[in-house]
């Protein structure tokens, strides 16, 4: 299982929408701990080396790495590749 991390920015996301808080938070963690489960979800991002996780109507934006999963932003999907 990969660690997560979240960056301030995307903690500070995570609780202006508290609603889906738990929901990323749950996707993110079971896709650190088996990856096909969510592979359907999970698209890298055209010209950068970022992913991107669906989850509803919110995208959440990160980096993978063979031990981490860092966490940079939670957004709706409207305004989460700003």
């Amino acid at each position: 299982m990969k660690a997560v991390r979240y960056t301030k920015e995307a903690a500070r996301d995570l609780k202006r929408h508290g609603n889906v808080a738990a929901r990323v938070r749950r996707a993110v963690s079971d896709y650190a701990a088996n990856p096909a489960a969510h592979a359907n979800n999970v698209t890298p991002l055209v010209g950068a080396t970022l992913l991107r996780m669906r989850v509803g109507d919110f995208r959440a934006i990160f980096e993978e790495t063979a031990e981490l999963i860092t966490v940079t932003k939670v957004r709706p999907r409207g305004s989460a590749y700003d």
